[in-house]
């Protein structure tokens, strides 16, 4: 049964009929019977996804929505937001993943049968993957007491002043501060009286998370919470209030959510489960998160995939992992699965507490402790000791709780200042492993070298505590404009006798633009040098890239750890000796460009040939159109816009999701949108096979109409660009569907498409001049300030 309170925005529909937003406005227009607005605004309207359906398939304009687009429409338009069905559809596919047959039988009915029957059977899968007992709450819900391992599972929202929202950075998207209220602990399952007993005395109070950003010295107003925001807290924290204690508890995770909060889900998971059938539960749900996290891209600050393996890989095997800023557990996926593990996960946005946690439970078969709340304040683990921590926390936080930590046990190193909050982190993360554990964290830079930190950055380079600093390449990670630190730290479990500390520099391996870093390279490097340092406890220097520094040259003034500071550079190799090549390689191609060069320009009068465009083009069959940003299943080289502008090699990274990504193939053209630039790229036996990056659309012609040169060529005419593109206030985007090129017979079309080939080989020759030539003069300058290279 089709959803009627499911709603989807223009350009939802847009891609359901595979079209841009421009033509669903014209259809609004020019169709009296288009389907009213039942939502959104006046400038942002949104529609009833039914009858939008409904309305495409009467004008032959969609047969059939795919399967996986009506989930995600269905998700994206829930009356209670995407979030609240996220947290519904995993709960779901977690049980569909555990218990199908359940499934099978609960979901035999109507709606109201299955939203009545479906508490009971998620408590009895949420329990034991969760390592908690449930209990009722006072509206019928169920606690899934996921801290701890059931014991000491609070029900307390996080405090008024808990620090930012380690991954939400977008403050209007989250729930209003208010006063924390004292914990209230639940050991043993309780009967509906006695939680609602428990819930009427404290039920005064609107659920909590911070604003990204918040005065150390105010507190923010209290502003009433959006109805989507109300409903998702319903599972993600419970509604308590009194009077505020020093510190709070965190709450669990997750909630089991009740028959009235799933009855307006039943549509979306019947259909996640119908998806689940055919992709699985788990690749289901990876794909609806996937795809919310890439719909929302300035509200979350992920972290990469590559990123997250690397220092699982650092980090080493563990039967136990903490994650204490866990975001939407990426790195606690990337340890390897072993029998008997257990994930410790939490975050202070109560939302992806709950999405990382059914996460992590549907991706392995370990138990899986999340909590919503505070980790510095309201810490839900205070007695673990894990084998392996793996943390990516918020960086250049004030309010981390400074003023209220300041005799807290866990800083063995010293009390961090206000401005060093990723030390309070560092300090967290030994306070809870086992001894001889091991912690690794993403953190900036600058905390290598803040004067500020220089008195904890000692103490534990003296304790053997720090064990390793990693610089990793710009564009790692976000942000990206900065070359980020990994930090590999061990509780000691015993000081060595002559520590040293390695100290690892991967800039090298940094991809150009934003391509991101080549992280096959980066992995290799950083794990062959820490695994070779670890085994003897020294590494033999290697210029430019890796050095085990004694402890004692770092304890100055300034107990500096940037890599960059310590290493040697990287030798020229053969000093004079590779320049003079360079330079002949560059006198080889300026010959070559030479060649290339085009001949004079014969005048000719204007033609005025008859015109088509690639929409009417796409429409006839002349060619297909594709658009990029999808990662699929194979790991394969990700060619991007800024690959596309530059003329160079695939060179980017995409996450990995269920939609099958777009590979090159020889003969497409591939036309980038932003930037305003009038560029086509023609893909050749160097570029096949690579995946299609965001913010490309790629033209694949039919060879008996078009010839791939002829509509690169006209496709790069600068006011063709300027007719087809349109512009914000800061960026010009281009409609490719609007650029235009002439009729012409396909002899004539080769004849225009080789003069077009021989100016792009004219233009790579120029560019690979200038590299050269830039190699050249960089080389000249390192070779004359090192004295590897004389004056003349």
């Amino acid at each position: 049964m089709q959803d009627n309170a499911t709603e989807v925005t223009a350009a939802g529909i847009a891609r359901l009929a595979g079209v841009g937003r421009a033509a669903v406005s014209n259809w609004r227009r020019r169709h009296a019977d288009f389907p009213k607005p039942v939502g959104g605004t006046e400038t942002s309207p949104s529609f009833a996804l039914a009858e939008v359906e409904a309305w495409l398939r009467k004008q032959g304009k969609l047969a059939e929505v795919p399967l996986r687009e009506r989930v995600w429409q269905q998700l994206a338009g829930h009356p209670e937001g995407p979030l609240t069905a996220l947290v519904h559809a995993g709960c779901v596919l977690l049980l569909i993943h555990e218990r199908p047959t359940v499934w099978l039988d609960a979901s035999a009915g109507s709606d109201a049968r299955l939203a009545a029957l479906l508490p009971g059977v998620l408590e009895e899968v949420l329990a034991p993957r969760f390592g908690g007992v449930n209990s009722a709450d006072g509206d019928g819900g169920v606690n899934a007491a996921v801290g701890g391992g059931g014991v000491n599972a609070s029900v307390t929202p996080p405090p008024v002043n808990s620090a930012p929202a380690q991954r939400l950075v977008n403050p209007s998207r989250t729930l209003p501060p208010v006063n924390p209220a004292p914990a209230v602990h639940s050991t043993a399952k309780v009967e509906e009286p006695a939680a609602t007993a428990v819930t009427a005395a404290t039920a005064a109070t609107t659920v909590t998370k911070a604003p990204l950003v918040t005065s150390a010295t105010t507190t923010p107003p209290v502003t009433p919470a959006p109805p989507a925001a109300a409903a998702l807290s319903a599972m993600v924290a419970p509604e308590l209030t009194a009077a505020p204690p020093a510190t709070a508890a965190p709450a669990p995770a997750l909630r089991t959510p009740t028959g009235p909060q799933l009855l307006p889900s039943a549509p979306l998971l019947r259909g996640a489960a119908e998806l689940a059938a055919e992709m699985g539960a788990r690749q289901t749900f990876e794909f609806l998160l996937g795809r919310h996290l890439d719909a929302n891209p300035r509200q979350y600050t992920l972290t990469p995939a590559e990123l997250a393996g690397l220092m699982a890989d650092l980090a080493g095997p563990a039967r136990t992992a903490l994650d204490p800023a866990c975001g939407t557990g990426a790195l606690l996926r990337a340890v390897d699965p072993r029998p008997g593990q257990e994930l410790y996960a939490q975050d202070s946005a109560p939302e992806l507490a709950a999405l990382s946690t059914l996460r992590l439970a549907l991706h392995s078969r370990a138990t899986v402790h999340g909590a919503a709340g505070d980790t510095l304040r309201a810490d839900a683990h205070p007695g673990l000791h894990a084998d392996v921590v793996l943390c990516h926390p918020p960086f250049n936080e004030r309010n981390w709780g400074h003023d209220e930590l300041a005799y807290d046990p866990r800083w063995e190193y010293g009390f961090p200042a206000r401005t060093e909050s990723e030390l309070a982190w560092v300090q967290h993360a030994l306070a809870r492993l086992t001894d001889g554990g091991t912690a690794v964290l993403l953190m900036p830079p600058a905390a290598a070298s803040r004067r500020s930190g220089r008195r904890i950055r000692a103490d534990l380079l003296r304790r053997g505590a720090l064990r390793a600093v990693v610089a990793l390449p710009v564009g790692a990670a976000p942000p990206y404009n900065l070359p980020l630190h990994l930090w590999v730290l061990r509780r000691p479990d015993r000081t060595p006798a002559t520590p040293e500390v390695l100290l690892v520099d991967s800039g090298q391996f940094a991809g150009e633009g934003r391509g991101g870093p080549d992280w096959e390279a980066v992995r290799e490097a950083v794990t062959d040098a820490w695994r070779a340092f670890t085994r003897a406890g020294r590494l033999a220097e290697r210029p430019g890239l890796a050095r085990s520094v004694p402890v004692i040259e770092l304890l100055d003034d300034d107990v500096d750890l940037a890599p960059a500071r310590h290493l040697p550079p990287a030798a020229v190799a053969d000093g004079a000796e590779q320049l003079t090549q360079v330079r002949e390689r560059l006198g080889a191609t300026l010959r070559l460009t030479a060649e290339l060069t085009p001949p004079p320009a014969a005048p000719a009068p204007p033609v005025r040939w008859p015109l088509t465009t690639v929409g009417e083009l796409a429409r006839g069959g002349a060619l297909v159109m594709r658009t990029g940003g999808n990662g699929g299943h194979a790991r394969v080289p990700v060619l991007t816009d800024h690959d596309v502008l530059a003329g160079t090699a695939p060179s980017g990274t995409l996450p990995e999701s269920e939609e099958e990504a777009v590979l090159t193939e020889p003969g497409d053209v591939v036309v980038p949108v932003l930037g305003g630039g009038s560029v086509a790229r023609v893909i050749d036996g160097t570029t096949q096979g690579a995946a299609l990056g965001r913010n490309l659309v790629l033209l694949r012609p039919d060879a008996t109409a078009l010839d791939p040169w002829f509509l690169a060529g006209f496709l790069r005419g600068t006011a063709n660009n300027r007719q087809a593109s349109s512009y914000a206030s800061t960026a010009t985007r281009l409609d490719v569907r609007r650029l235009q090129l002439p009729r012409l017979p396909l002899e004539e079309q080769r004849r225009y498409g080789a003069r077009f080939r021989a100016l792009d080989e004219f233009e790579r020759a120029l560019r690979h001049a200038s590299r050269l030539g830039e190699q050249l003069v960089r080389g000249m300058y390192d070779g004359l300030t090192d004295g590897t290279v004389v004056p003349a």
